[in-house]
This record gives C-alpha cells, structure tokens and sequence, in this order.
C-alpha cells in the first residue's frame, strides 16, 4: 500500500491539473464548450471545424514532403479566374477542401478564390445549410522558397437557392459570417478560429494526429510595433499611404515585417500588434485582396480579438460585396494603428477638396 506521503508524492498540483486539462482540449471539444450546447446545430459547426482541421492536417502533411515530391512544387501553367498564375499546391489545397466536404453532410456549397463559381454538392442541400469560403493557399508564391503560407475559411449559413449558381445570397456584409479563421503552415501548423466568443488557437500534435488547445480568448494589443506593407508598391500608393509610410520613418518604435502571405503576416500582429497594409494603387484602387475570401474572414477574425480592419475609409464588415470575387484594400490590425493609416487618408481626402 501507498503511505500518506507516497500518495502525496503522486497527486497532480493545481497547475499542472489546469496543464493537464489544456493539453486534452482538442478542436472539436472546444467548439461545443464555446457554444455551450450540445444541440444538432452546435454539433455540426463542430463537425464542421473538424472538417477544416482535416483539411489543414492534409495540406500540412503535404507540404512537408513538398520538395521531396514530383510535381509538387512549381506553377500549372493556368491561370484561375483572377488572372493569377496557378501552383501546383493551390490546386491540390482546392481539391483537398472539395474532398474533404463532399460526403461530409455538412455545407450545400463551396466557394474558393480558385474556382469562378460555387460547387454545390446536392447530396448535402436537404441537410447542410452551410457555405465554407476559403483560400486554400494562401501566399503560394512563398512555396518555392520554403516560406509560410496558410488557409483562409469563412463559415456562412446556407440562405440562396440551392440551384443558383450565382449565389447572390454571399453578396452581403462580412457580419453575416459565424465563424472564420486561418490555418498557419509554419514551424507548427497552427489553427486559429473564431465563433463570436472569442479566438482562439490551436497547435496541430502530430503524434497525436490533433489540434491541441494553445492559447485562449487571444487580445490583440492597442497599438503594436510591426507594420507590414510591401514598400515596393510605395511609387503605385497615393499620397496618403506614402505620407503614412514616411511617418513610421521618422519616428522610433515602428519595425516593418512583410512575408508575402496574409495568414503568417497578421499571425504575427495577433499577437504583437501593430497593422498589416495591402492598399489599392492609383491605377487598381480596388487593392488585390479579395473580400469574401481574404479580407473578411480576417476583418472577423481580428474584430472578435478586439482589434479593427477597414479599406480605409469603411470598416471590411460592412462592405457588401457586388461579386463573388471582389476585391478591396486592407488596413487590419491594432486599434490605435490603424486609426493612424485612417487619418492620413482624412488629411488627404481634406487637402484634395481645399
């Protein structure tokens, strides 16, 4: 038998218990404890979640082998619907997403950046009154180089007729999402979602084959150090974006970082804050992000950890969109710091009409 102090010897302390309970918390367990119900409609945005998960776990499993692989690596020699060259991982990524939806009962539809139109799955229609929007693989051009690069998802409920492909019911203000996040493939594949309690992220265990709890309601800081903004635009920017540029120049406590891939680069200013830039030029003031599958799901994101994303003169989630593919400029991040880049453009916007 054990003694008093033997026993003792082996009973978990308080904070290795709370250790304990985090390093057990997986993706899916977590949805339901968000929602706090165990009801069939919080059950299948677990299940949903779950989803997406498998589909990171696919393209993370993947890209680990990318360069070991024949025809894994390099561009189709296509171009999607944006005009944009393909890789070889941006159609795999798509595909994995199709896959991993398709006899899953769970969404009616997919809509993705690399496909003109939606794909419906009527088998799911009668049940899965859901749409996932996503950007299988974002910052592909960092592939080659053995950059980071990530997936972008937006969860809509299902409210057009299954039968149109126009899908005019996902031309609405970025509010209407319920869920949205991103997937990290970096040193750790990390998930990073959110529900409307919050964000949350999680860290792919590959011994364990799951997504394990890393950090809790994440708050992105008031003000941050980082901008990150391809200043290699700076001549296409009008003067408001090169006046702000300028600013953080001239004054201390401001470090540009600029990987080339959305999800890695605001991962970043999650966590450290400060702003993120992707500005239309004088010639495209539209910008090159697109709102349903890039700038809203992460204006949603950003939002629920207390921080702001606007085109600059809107915020993203009141932005409705005219086209599936739209694009829009992006100023997401801090608070304070993206009310910086706003005043800039206020103060040219107040000269242009002197």
């Amino acid at each position: 038998m054990l003694n008093t102090q033997t026993w003792e010897h082996f009973q978990i302390h308080p904070e290795e218990a709370q250790a304990l309970d985090r390093d057990c918390t997986t993706l899916s367990r977590h949805v339901l404890q968000q929602l706090n119900s165990f009801s069939p409609d919080a059950q299948d945005i677990s299940a949903l979640m779950s989803r997406i998960a498998l589909a990171g776990k696919l393209i993370a499993r993947r890209l680990t082998r990318a360069g070991l692989l024949e025809d894994a690596l390099g561009f189709t020699g296509t171009v999607n619907v944006q005009g944009e060259s393909v890789k070889k991982m941006d159609i795999y990524s798509n595909d994995v997403f199709i896959s991993v939806f398709k006899q899953s009962g769970l969404v009616c539809r997919l809509a993705s950046e690399e496909m003109e139109k939606p794909y419906y799955i009527p088998e799911n229609c009668p049940v899965g009154r859901y749409t996932l929007l996503y950007d299988p693989l974002d910052g592909s051009s960092n592939l080659d180089t053995n950059l980071n690069v990530g997936s972008i998802f937006s969860i809509r409920q299902q409210e057009g007729n299954d039968e149109d492909e126009s899908a005019q019911d996902l031309l609405q203000n970025g509010r209407k999402q319920i869920g949205a996040g991103y997937i990290l493939y970096g040193p750790s594949t990390m998930l990073v979602y959110s529900i409307g309690t919050g964000v949350h992220a999680f860290t792919l265990d590959p011994s364990l084959g799951e997504f394990i709890q890393a950090n809790e309601n994440i708050k992105i800081p008031e003000h941050g150090p980082i901008y990150s903004v391809n200043e290699g635009n700076f001549w296409q920017w009008d003067e408001s974006m090169r006046d702000y540029i300028r600013y953080v120049h001239r004054h201390e406590g401001y470090t540009a970082r600029y990987g080339g891939a959305l999800v890695g680069d605001l991962h970043r200013i999650l966590y450290q804050g400060g702003v993120f830039l992707y500005p239309g030029t004088v010639k495209k003031p539209e910008g090159k992000l697109r709102l349903l599958y890039e700038s809203a799901p992460m204006a949603y994101l950003i939002e629920q950890a207390g921080g702001r994303a606007s085109t600059g003169t809107e915020e993203i989630l009141d932005v409705v969109a005219e086209k599936l593919h739209q694009r829009t400029p992006l100023i997401i991040g801090s608070k304070e710091d993206v009310a910086l880049v706003e005043s800039f453009i206020k103060e040219q916007k107040r000269i242009s009409q002197v």
